[in-house]
């Protein structure tokens, strides 16, 4: 029993850790996590660097992985027009050491 439950933890745990791969569908309906795109750094919840593999997508720390599948992704994201209407707010960032996130409250939204 203990060993089921130590095995169910692992199996939890390595999901959570790899949850930055994600899919950008077409309409708001299909969408894990409504996004909004930020002109400036700190009008956002999380900054997010564009990798350029899935391996690199690790954590929970805004490094993203665009995959080109939505069967291949953690979390399928739609693009709104304005912030009133987003889940999250974003802000895209040139530097991997950028990445991060502003708000930690909504860190839940990619688990």
């Amino acid at each position: 029993m203990q060993k089921t439950f130590i095995l169910f933890l692992f199996i939890v745990s390595a999901v959570t850790v790899r949850s930055q791969k994600v899919f950008s569908v077409e309409y708001a309906h299909q969408a894990d996590v409504k996004v909004f795109v930020a002109d400036y750094e700190h009008q956002a919840d999380l900054s997010v660097f564009k990798v350029d593999y899935g391996h690199q997508a690790d954590g929970n720390e805004g490094k993203w992985f665009f995959v080109e599948y939505a069967h291949q992704a953690d979390k399928k994201i739609y693009f709104v027009d304005y912030q009133h209407q987003a889940d999250i707010t974003i802000y895209f960032v040139e530097h991997r050491h950028q990445s991060g996130w502003n708000d930690k409250s909504k860190k839940h939204l990619f688990y």
